[in-house]
């Protein structure tokens, strides 16, 4: 057992304490919002924020709630969509501290409405870095504070207006425990000699884009890699393109409308006219027959367009790993060594491998090393792809020596004959 399974078992009661609250109300105009701001800058200490957004229900993911608490100021549920622009909130708060679980998830949704903070703690990258076992903010509040966080409306449809009670109390304590979960997080570390690694980690998040655009997003269709033939990809693009344009417009998820399988088949089967479209069995959603005539158009376009796309685009992806003994046989010795040697470290740290050096970055190095393979050469390069100088104090030798010992290994030699 580790000293921080250790720590987490000590620190929790044997029954946990279901967490209580009184009635929230929802800030919803600017008269609201700017009394709240003055009261969050007549706090002190770090701000706890979270954002509700309706993911798998509407197209943007936008924050459709914004929850703040801050010690001497109390909780403030903001809803984005009424107020508008938070710059003010953000004039008072930007130089603080702001306590976030899984900020990569909030982030862009934030800075959407003018909040982007400057110093981070991030509870749930903390979690990983202690070397607890799970990661989720009511496991590591019931681990941590010995409270029970029931979390059963995390997945729900924060656009709903007026938005349930139930939800709102949800809501509040999602950040009311973050200040005294800092707390207990920031004591694991700093035992466990982790506080300047996890201060990497943070500013490393803070300094991230974590909007990713992709230069064909439509081949990201589920079961797209079925549908053979250049015509019939065209028409996929065409329908991911026009339900994309559809969701939008509307702003609903675009699974919720019409399903990638139901393009997808569309794509395979290429119906002749609009009729058997519709009597496609396949082609569902609840937007497929209502729209019919949007899908159809879509089919005609990718039917008649000279811009066909190719079947296999150029990518400098790697291959997976399964084929690497066949495609690179040296590589995939240097990524076992390599992937054993970090592993080990990893255990030896109590912090997740993935977490230690990001698994695509050792792929890259493995596939394609840099010359001499040496460590400070490693450091180099992993460093221009993004690795924290902790990481590379932890992995670059261990790699370079791995490469070295890969590099070494000869086959069995062959069995004598008698």
């Amino acid at each position: 057992m580790s000293s921080t399974d250790e720590h987490a078992i000590e620190a929790t009661p044997a029954t946990p304490v279901q967490a209580e609250h009184v009635e929230v109300d929802v800030i919803d105009t600017r008269e609201g919002y700017l009394a709240a701001v003055a009261a969050i800058a007549a706090g002190e200490g770090p701000i706890a924020i979270d954002a509700e957004r309706a993911s798998g229900y509407r197209y943007s993911q936008r924050a459709y709630l914004i929850q703040i608490f801050r010690r001497g100021s109390g909780t403030f549920l903001l809803d984005p969509p009424a107020i508008g622009s938070l710059v003010e909130l953000n004039d008072v708060i930007a130089g603080e501290e702001w306590i976030l679980h899984a900020a990569s998830q909030d982030l862009t949704c934030l800075r959407e409405v003018g909040l982007d903070p400057t110093s981070l703690f991030d509870t749930e990258l903390a979690a990983r870095l202690a070397g607890l076992p799970r990661v989720g903010l009511g496991a590591v509040v019931e681990d941590l504070l010995g409270i029970h966080l029931a979390k059963e409306h995390s997945a729900a449809d924060w656009s709903t207006r007026p938005l349930p009670q139930a939800w709102l109390v949800y809501a509040a304590l999602d950040v009311e425990l973050l200040i005294d979960l800092r707390e207990a997080l920031a004591e694991v570390l700093e035992r466990d000699g982790k506080t300047d690694i996890a201060q990497q980690e943070f500013t490393s998040v803070l300094e991230r884009d974590f909007v990713i655009v992709r230069p064909e997003p439509w081949r990201r269709l589920s079961g797209v890699h079925a549908i053979r033939g250049g015509r019939n990809l065209a028409v996929a693009r065409e329908l991911w393109q026009a339900r994309d344009g559809y969701a939008r417009e509307i702003d609903t998820a675009p699974g919720r409308l019409v399903p990638d399988s139901a393009l997808v088949a569309a794509a395979r089967v290429l119906p002749d006219t609009k009729r058997d479209l519709a009597s496609l069995k396949e082609f569902t959603g609840r937007a497929s027959r209502s729209q019919i005539d949007r899908w159809w158009n879509a089919i005609q376009l990718g039917m008649t367009t000279e811009d066909l796309p190719v079947l296999r685009p150029a990518t400098d992806t790697m291959p997976p790993p399964r084929v690497w003994s066949d495609k690179n046989p040296e590589a995939d010795k240097r990524l076992k060594a390599a992937r054993a040697a970090v592993t080990e470290i990893a255990n030896a740290m109590s912090i997740p491998v993935e977490n230690l050096l990001t698994p695509e970055l050792l792929r890259r190095v493995a596939w394609s090393p840099p010359s001499p393979a040496d460590a400070e050469t490693l450091t180099t390069v992993l460093r221009e792809l993004g690795a924290r100088d902790w990481q590379l104090d932890a992995t670059a030798q261990v790699i370079a020596d791995a490469f070295v010992e890969a590099s070494q290994t000869v086959e069995d030699p062959p069995e004598a004959t008698s």
